[in-house]
């Protein structure tokens, strides 16, 4: 299987400015997403970081990496998708006769991945499905406590079920924002969201944090801290 690793790090943070190239510990946060990409690469892989950010461009040539193309500007907005960017890179390289089987997203901004996650998402990957994806297990639960307003204006539980207690409802997860495998044949007929076969791997709380807000950088500091002492 062919891998096209894809890290997005587009230059503009409204809830974080310049988050990408912010030292997490001892080093810039996108550099954790490089580091993970350069460890797993295969020989036939590739590493793409899909930017128009001069200065991520440099911390790439310092890493010894090449960027192929500049993120256009279009692309690069906050109404810009995953998914656009992810078609966009996939087209670059078929202009060059390149070609994937699957797509790696690693958002730079969930720097906290190891080595077990990436086996046990890999092994869970196999041609007949859409994705694979980490997930973290969902504090809100739709039949406990989460609620939708009707048209009289009052709540009502997004999933109807008969539970007394949280710890007795089914489980329910959330994309931890971490790792997307993606079979391109699959995101090439569909949006990430209208994807139907899709496969988990559970990432723990400390490994699933998003950086976006001053705050998620905050609680980054307290587990990397923890991690190293």
């Amino acid at each position: 299987m062919r891998i096209l690793y894809l890290i997005p790090a587009r230059k503009g943070s409204k809830g974080l400015p310049g988050k990408n190239i912010k030292f997490l510990g001892d080093k810039p946060l996108i550099e954790y997403s490089i580091d993970f990409a350069l460890n797993n690469l295969k020989f036939d892989d590739e590493l793409c970081i899909s930017t128009n950010d001069e200065a991520v461009i440099e911390i790439a040539k310092s890493k010894g990496i090449s960027i192929p193309f500049i993120r256009p500007e279009e692309l690069a907005n906050d109404n810009s998708s995953s998914y656009d960017v992810i078609i966009h890179a996939i087209n670059q390289y078929e202009k060059l006769n390149q070609t994937f089987d699957a797509v790696l997203l690693l958002q730079p901004t969930s720097p906290f991945r190891i080595q077990d996650d990436f086996a046990r998402l890999i092994k869970e990957y196999n041609f007949e499905i859409d994705m694979v994806v980490s997930v973290k297990l969902a504090k809100e639960n739709p039949y406990f406590t989460l609620f939708e307003e009707n048209s009289n204006g009052f709540l009502n539980k997004s999933k109807v079920g008969n539970f007394e207690r949280r710890q007795d409802c089914p489980r329910v997860y959330a994309f931890n924002g971490s790792m997307y495998l993606i079979n391109v044949e699959s995101i090439k007929k569909s949006r990430i969201a209208e994807l139907k076969s899709i496969k988990k791997i559970i990432m723990p709380e400390e490994r699933s944090v998003d950086i976006d807000t001053l705050a998620d950088w905050a609680l980054a500091e307290f587990y990397l801290k923890n991690e190293n002492s």
